[in-house]
């Protein structure tokens, strides 16, 4: 019994290794295509990059007023798509739900990647980024941006941890059974990262013990993250910003944000990979349900944040709302077609299972994503418009915000650049926990390591 249970085991174990495992060893047209595309995006931000780096941030549309634009606005939408690492790995995995192995990588990996461009985006920002450094030399902790760039730091330091460590038992068996199948550095990249890991029973206890206490310490980092960049805006007297939601508001808004990113990297990385067998019709669904969860939540955050305003009117808040709801406003248009398309038309379509297929998915997935990267725009830039003090005596490019084609270039460079590095981690690395989902079918690995 015994010996069949040996070669059951074995033959679910080569299964598995070539499911898995191949796409690494890989390199079709269309990943090629793909990359260089990506690629050829990022070299012209780059140009646009170095002509703004030398003319100076004039070569924007950011002036006096509005001196936020598309690249904070894409530096908070970047931050709230990262905390969908927390919310799979940590908040659904210690809940006990098995069904989110397969996927949990690809949410570690856009939460890398996202939360890497959010530092980017900053960067990009700064008339003198040369002086960067200057935020840690002489930065004060009384200042919100310090808060910002202490717990955006850490939580890159916990992703990485997070994304590494799971991957250890799989990286050893790609160390042991692949040296042949890839090139050198290759196969030196992947034995230097597992760190001699041979599967004792005492690294498994290590490895379960380390893993869980990151996941409960991701938990308040994540929280933190995005609460301090709402914080930003909220510490102000601003209409618009002056909120004291804006901390679970800004949260439960980024909890769609990257439930939307999950889904698309779901259905692309599956087709690319022939992974239906691993991220099936039944993680979607499952998917599908958490994200109507966390929309609803932040829906209910949605009608907070402009009822209670509205209710009051106050002159500055008023002409906020006007800007905003009025179809004839400054961003009426916007605001409304974000909200029907980024938050009412997914809830309304992942209600019903038939719509919670991956096709389906993939585009709510991918319009909650571009809505929420507008939300950003539209949290940013109209209260910045709307100053206390009657904007007077300055030109009239000074009292709107159109961004140039320097400035979109730069943006979708940026936008490029998240996307590309979640296209190379799951391209060099697993993107499917092979160990894990092994251990879920009952299969002992030990001969593999």
């Amino acid at each position: 019994m015994s010996e069949i249970k040996k070669q059951t085991d074995e033959a679910i174990m080569e299964k598995l290794r070539k499911d898995i495992l191949h796409p690494i060893t890989t390199r079709p047209i269309e990943f090629k295509l793909w990359v260089g595309f990506l690629l050829t995006i990022i070299a012209i931000a780059v140009w646009a990059y170095y002509k703004q780096f030398n003319d100076g941030l004039g070569v924007t549309a950011m002036r006096d007023y509005v001196s936020w634009g598309l690249y904070i606005a894409s530096f908070v939408f970047f931050v709230a798509t990262a905390l969908v690492g927390m919310l799979i790995s940590a908040v659904v995995g210690l809940l006990g739900q098995k069904w989110i192995i397969p996927i949990s990588r690809i949410a570690e990996m856009i939460a890398l990647a996202f939360v890497m461009m959010a530092g980017i985006a900053i960067v990009v920002d700064m008339g003198r980024p040369d002086r960067v450094l200057n935020l840690l030399f002489y930065g004060r902790f009384s200042s919100p941006i310090i808060w910002d760039v202490t717990v955006v730091n850490v939580y890159i330091f916990i992703s990485i941890l997070l994304l590494l460590l799971p991957m250890l038992p799989d990286l050893a068996i790609i160390r042991n059974h692949m040296k042949k199948d890839l090139p050198k550095w290759q196969w030196n990249l992947y034995n230097i990262l597992s760190l001699g890991w041979v599967g004792t029973p005492g690294q498994y206890k290590i490895l379960h013990r380390t893993i869980r206490v990151l996941l409960i310490l991701i938990v308040p980092v994540a929280l933190a993250i995005h609460t301090v960049t709402s914080w930003l805006s909220a510490l102000t007297l601003r209409a618009g910003w002056d909120s004291t939601i804006f901390g679970p508001y800004y949260v439960t808004g980024a909890f769609v944000a990257g439930s939307g990113a999950v889904l698309v990297a779901m259905y692309f990385i599956r087709r690319a990979y022939k992974l239906e067998e691993y991220i099936t019709e039944f993680h979607f669904d499952k998917m599908g349900k958490l994200m109507v969860l966390v929309a609803l939540v932040y829906f209910y955050f949605n009608l907070n944040e402009f009822l209670v305003p509205a209710y009051k009117m106050k002159a500055a808040d008023g002409h906020h709302i006007h800007t905003l709801f009025s179809l004839h406003g400054e961003y009426g248009v916007m605001f409304w077609l974000t909200q029907t398309f980024g938050l009412i038309l997914p809830i309304f379509f992942g209600l019903f299972k038939r719509f919670r297929k991956p096709f389906p998915m993939m585009i709510i997935g991918l319009s909650l994503v571009i809505g929420a990267w507008f939300k950003r725009v539209i949290i940013v830039v109209p209260t910045l418009i709307h100053a206390y003090l009657p904007i007077q005596n300055v030109p009239d490019n000074f009292k709107e915000y159109d961004p140039t084609g320097l400035e979109i270039t730069i943006t979708l460079g940026v936008i490029a650049m998240a996307v590309l590095i979640v296209t190379i981690l799951a391209k060099i690395f697993p993107v499917i926990p092979l160990w894990e989902v092994a251990e879920e079918k009952g299969v002992d690995i030990k001969k593999d390591l």
